[in-house]
């Protein structure tokens, strides 16, 4: 979810959710994804307009690969949504749901733009199936 006002993120964040400065608004295109490593997890960012970036799992939740930021960028109704460039599902930034028909849902996370930098709140935790250290394949 995002946020471009200095207060506090549109949705509440849980006990265990950390907060992250991951890049200057600048250094993100209009209409354009970016990925980025952000506490061990990549996240794609998307700079929607001047003032407002949505973030989410940079890896396909059908595929696993990490290509999200890569998506077509895109609306349906008041909605912004991105389609995976493997296979086209569509997705709500807002919200995660799969709006191509009942595939697994985007993990999005909220955003903050204050003083010209761009904020991700993540789980403190690692996310399902990440890699942790020290750990064996």
């Amino acid at each position: 979810m995002t946020a471009t006002l200095p207060e506090a993120p549109t949705r509440p964040t849980g006990p265990a959710t950390a907060w992250h400065d991951v890049c200057a608004l600048t250094d993100l295109e209009p209409l354009w994804g970016e990925a980025a490593r952000v506490a061990g997890r990549q996240v794609a960012l998307y700079r929607v307009d001047a003032t407002t970036v949505l973030a989410a799992d940079h890896r396909d939740p059908r595929t696993g690969a990490c290509v999200m930021a890569r998506g077509i960028l895109g609306s349906r109704g008041a909605a912004v949504t991105v389609a995976s460039p493997l296979h086209k599902e569509v997705y709500d930034l807002g919200s995660g749901r799969c709006l191509s028909g009942e595939g697994p849902e985007l993990p999005v996370h909220p955003v903050l733009v204050r003083d010209g930098r761009v904020l991700v709140a993540l789980p403190s935790a690692p996310p399902v199936g990440a890699e942790l250290p020290g750990s064996r394949p």
